[in-house]
């Protein structure tokens, strides 16, 4: 940041007084300041672009008109890497330790990239990743990225319908995928639900295989190819010239309704805006092992990946953080000699809870930064990194979402880190609280939103040519401003400090779910009617509780065997982090007159908003449906007061 500043100085004329001059200047005159990323991270332009900011809408923001780039190209620059040096270090509990030198990473993307190309794989196409953290999933980015093609990615523990429920909305080409995986102790086999999802996908023209449970080769699968032998035939790396908002990737956030969001990220934004949140506000560069804890079903992989165009090793993770024990990931984070440790808020709070210390476990003499995202940490996690870490190496909290594949509230070099904040806005990102109004506010809580176009907001919806689902899922509320779902205070002083959802979005562990998708395994079990389920953030910083409630049909009971089959349905085919905590019966799920769920009130009424202010009771196909939830607040609240927990039975009884 500090030779950011001195490099605007020269080559622009220009100073600024401190972080805050520095930000403003960088909203206010967003296409200076991304030219400026573009040319102090020296972006490999294959055409240059005529403007920065062609047009400042949102949505259609048009950034970089004519300019013609590649992600992979910049990124495989690894800029103070020479071609013997590990820019790759693979750990995982399934195999054995593995590195890649930037030599090797080269070599590897070329021959996956020959390899897509065999199997017909052209600009414009997608390819699909059922791949764990390791580094084939990085080389088969890349190397998909290199052709023009468009990346999409699964972790493996997904459950079938969800990745089905993705990947069936892009219509990949190929899909390369694992046989399984081990996950501490225990062996998954992943073969029979790879063979659904292909079943599932009648635009596959190829599927890949890496051997990875079993290392040997094990069984084959009818009518795949190895990873071997895709990477059979090396040919000169080459990369194709695509425009700065052309498909790189396409992650998925979920909404309340209808199927997974499938967001396209384009080559530049990412690229620049990675560039400067991971050189600027990260401090990374050619000395660093940049590892962050996360699947490839989640953003943070892909930012992960981008440490490689700053320069850094990036390290890569597979497998469960807490197996043996919680102290697994501190362990990895000495024996890599990593600098820059990024994991979530809910893990921080349970090595504190846990009574971990890591620096008097083993030596992290070579870290020099901690990373903190997926929820916000509150204060007493940063009070226990400070004494049981490290504390001099500074602390940042980091807050953004899928929807923009980064953070915009974040850590800055030249900003202090105050305990249960995030220090600042990010570069280029104009944050703002709106209050009921729409007014931007300062020192009270408001609605998150974003009122200037960033280069890393979704080029498009896949599939949605008119723009309408892109419009509706962000710019409804606030016609012209990006509103993010989540409710902030922006202090006096600049630092920020984020209070949970404001939208129904289920998030644990850094993963979104939509209520959509779970209903629709919840319900698809013949027992159930109808549900609704609500996610209670948790202030201390943990995972949360996770309320299911179900209207059996007529003459079923919810009894210990639903439940468990309940949370085995949606353990499987969804995800394992969204298990809930209680299943609980209720007579009728609230709706409005036109049938939609009310997941936001009940969140509410469950926090202790009254009934009449959360809902409008007019408003409801059945006004008496509250009544259930209204008695479980009242409830959850006297057992508050005696030190017990709700549990499945004072829900059973409600």
């Amino acid at each position: 940041m500090g030779a950011y500043q001195s490099w605007l100085a020269a080559e622009r004329l220009l100073e600024f007084d401190g972080y805050d001059g520095l930000w403003r200047w960088s909203v206010d005159e967003p296409g200076a300041f991304w030219q400026s990323i573009a040319d102090f991270f020296e972006v490999g332009w294959h055409a240059p672009p005529s403007i920065a900011l062609a047009d400042e809408r949102m949505p259609g923001a048009v950034w970089f008109p004519g300019a013609t780039l590649n992600y992979a190209e910049q990124v495989l620059r690894m800029p103070g890497r020479g071609l013997d040096e590990v820019v790759v270090i693979g750990r995982s509990q399934t195999r054995g330790p593995s590195e890649l030198t930037a030599a090797q990473l080269r070599s590897a993307v070329a021959r996956c990239r020959a390899g897509l190309v065999r199997l017909g794989v052209r600009r414009g196409d997608r390819v699909a990743g059922y791949l764990p953290n390791i580094p084939e999933a990085i080389v088969g980015l890349l190397a998909t990225a290199s052709l023009g093609a468009t990346w999409s990615s699964c972790a493996p523990e997904f459950g079938v319908r969800a990745v089905i429920d993705r990947f069936g909305q892009v219509e990949p080409t190929v899909l390369l995928a694992v046989d399984g995986y081990r996950y501490g102790d225990r062996d998954v086999d992943r073969r029979g639900e790879l063979a659904e999802i292909r079943a599932a996908l009648p635009s596959l023209a190829a599927t890949v295989v890496l051997p990875y449970l079993d290392g040997s080769g094990g069984a084959a699968i009818e009518s795949a190819i190895t990873w071997g032998e895709l990477l059979a035939v090396g040919e000169p790396m080459a990369f194709e010239p695509v425009p700065f908002d052309h498909p790189l990737y396409i992650l998925y956030s979920s909404g309340t309704t209808g199927l997974p969001k499938p967001i396209v990220q384009g080559h530049g934004g990412i690229l620049l805006e990675h560039l400067k949140a991971l050189g600027l506000h990260t401090d990374l560069g050619p000395r660093d092992r940049f590892l962050w804890f996360t699947t490839t079903g989640w953003m943070m992989w892909n930012y992960l990946v981008s440490g490689l165009a700053v320069g850094s090793t990036v390290v890569t993770v597979d497998g469960n953080p807490a197996f043996p024990d919680l102290g697994e990931l501190w362990r990895l984070v000495a024996e890599t000699g990593t600098t820059y440790f990024g994991t979530s808020a809910p893990y921080l709070m349970a090595c504190r809870k846990a009574g971990l210390e890591p620096s008097r476990d083993v030596d992290l003499g070579a870290l020099r930064g901690v990373g903190s995202t997926g929820s916000p940490l509150p204060a007493p996690g940063f009070e226990w990194v400070h004494d049981a870490v490290s504390p001099s190496i500074p602390l940042g909290s980091l807050l953004g979402g899928t929807d923009v594949c980064t953070g915009f509230l974040g850590p800055s070099p030249l900003v202090p880190v105050w305990a249960g904040e995030i220090s600042c806005r990010m570069l280029g990102a104009k944050i703002e609280a709106f209050d009921e109004t729409g007014r931007s506010v300062v020192g009270r809580e408001g609605e998150l939103v974003i009122t200037a176009p960033m280069p890393s907001m979704p080029v498009s919806l896949w599939n949605d040519p008119d723009g309408g689902r892109l419009r509706e899922a962000y710019f409804s509320t606030y016609p012209g401003v990006w509103r993010h779902g989540d409710w902030l205070t922006i202090t006096e002083r600049g630092s920020c400090i984020v209070t949970g959802r404001s939208d129904a979005t289920l998030k644990r562990g850094g993963v979104r779910i939509g209520t959509a998708e779970f209903y629709g395994i919840v319900e698809a079990l013949p027992e159930i009617a109808d549900s609704l389920v609500v996610h209670l953030e948790d202030d201390g910083g943990g995972p949360g509780e996770l309320l299911l409630f179900v209207v059996p049909r007529p003459g079923v009971a919810l009894d210990d065997e639903l439940r468990a089959r309940i949370r085995a349905s949606l353990r499987d085919d969804l995800s394992p982090r969204h298990v809930p905590d209680a299943t609980i019966a209720v007579p009728s799920v609230p709706r409005t007159l036109s049938g939609k769920k009310l997941e936001v009130p009940v969140k509410r009424i469950l926090l202790g908003l009254p009934v009449d202010v959360a809902a409008s009771r007019d408003a409801l196909a059945d006004p008496r449906s509250l009544e259930p939830f209204e008695a479980l607040a009242r409830e959850r609240r006297a057992r508050a007061g005696t030190g017990a927990g709700a549990g499945n039975g004072a829900g059973a009884r409600a």
